[in-house]
């Protein structure tokens, strides 16, 4: 009887430690799950901010053992410039005009007209940016628009007609020899805009930019449906903006250079969804990063905070995009007031009847 009883009472000892075993197991799994549920709510919140983040990108991450650049770097150092309006040497509007032969400013600033019509416009790719969606039809009347973005040296002659600030990077307000024929880059929205008054043009709307880049049957880019990296300079295979006259193996179906990599290029258009749209409306609301306490400013931490102003639309992806912001009808965006070494431009014109 006696070991019976000590039998029962290990019996009983051995299910209480199998059940408390049984116990921690089950907390630590419970654990885990909302460990593992907080992470995937964190990178759900983060791929939200992608889309603004990609804006601000400017520079290679590989490169961060040897440089680390701040995403900012290029607006700070382009607000500083501002402040420095008329201070460069610069050229004098003779010595711009030399810069480059005169059948070569005929090439540059040659133009393409673009017929009348409807085309596709946008997309409904389940893989695409949700700013993008829907697919629709667009009818644009004819318009012209420039075959080449617009170069260094173009932009030199319309610094030194107009005692526009000069681009930062361009030291002493001059350009190197071999950037010449370089797209113009840190420009803002502002600035493009001045100098198309200055040509007697103005910025291709949203919707024209897209048609000149894929045509009527609605290609993914400018060449057809296929990704191809030697017809643009894309994902830093080249590392730095190109000669505007280098891809001719990737024109669009008018013969319009660069409507893919190179540099993002600034429209006329705000940042608005497209009728019918399931894009958030969140993200095509204007937010600004606002530092709420001290402890954030020791920190570095800021709140985005909605403000009651557009985004401008950039097109074409550029030569630090990846190789979907190429897409024609791929969306980027910032504030029109900022700039970067991967912001460029080109015009537009009316054709009168």
């Amino acid at each position: 009887m006696l070991n019976a009883r000590k039998r029962a009472v290990q019996q009983d000892s051995a299910e209480l430690q199998r059940r408390k075993k049984y116990l921690g197991a089950t907390i630590v799994t419970c654990i885990a799950l909302v460990v593992v549920g907080g992470s995937l709510h964190v990178v759900g919140l983060g791929s939200l901010r992608m889309g603004e983040m990609r804006s601000l990108a400017t520079y290679n991450l590989k490169e961060e053992s040897s440089r680390i650049r701040a995403a900012g770097e290029d607006i700070a150092l382009h607000e500083e410039n501002e402040k420095n309006l008329g201070s460069a040497k610069g050229y004098t509007i003779q010595e711009a005009e030399a810069l480059l032969p005169k059948e070569k400013w005929l090439e540059l600033d040659a133009m393409v007209e673009i017929p009348a019509g409807k085309f596709l416009m946008g997309t409904n790719a389940k893989n695409a940016d949700e700013a993008s969606h829907p697919q629709h039809a667009v009818n644009l009347s004819r318009y012209k628009i420039d075959k080449y973005l617009v170069t260094n040296a173009q932009y030199a002659r319309f610094v030194a007609a107009t005692g526009h600030r000069p681009p930062s990077s361009w030291k002493d307000g001059k350009i190197a020899r071999a950037e010449l024929l370089n797209p113009v880059t840190l420009v803002n929205w502002y600035d493009a805009q001045a100098y198309a008054k200055w040509a007697g043009k103005r910025l291709p709307t949203e919707a024209e930019w897209e048609k000149a880049a894929r045509g009527t049957d609605g290609r993914r880019w400018p060449w057809g449906d296929k990704m191809d990296p030697a017809r643009l300079n894309t994902y830093y295979n080249v590392g730095s903006a190109t000669d505007v006259t280098t891809y001719s193996n990737g024109l669009s179906p008018y013969g319009v250079y660069d409507m893919a990599g190179n540099v993002d290029q600034w429209v006329e258009d705000d940042f608005l969804p497209y009728p019918e749209t399931d894009a958030k409306p969140e993200q095509f609301q204007g937010k600004m990063s606002l530092v709420q306490s001290e402890q954030d400013r020791a920190m570095k931490l800021s709140d985005q905070v909605v403000v009651d102003k557009r985004y401008k639309v950039l097109r074409g992806g550029s030569w630090k995009s990846d190789p979907f912001s190429t897409a024609t009808y791929h969306r980027d965006y910032s504030w029109p007031n900022f700039a970067s070494d991967f912001y460029g431009f080109r015009c537009a014109a009316d054709i009168k009847k």
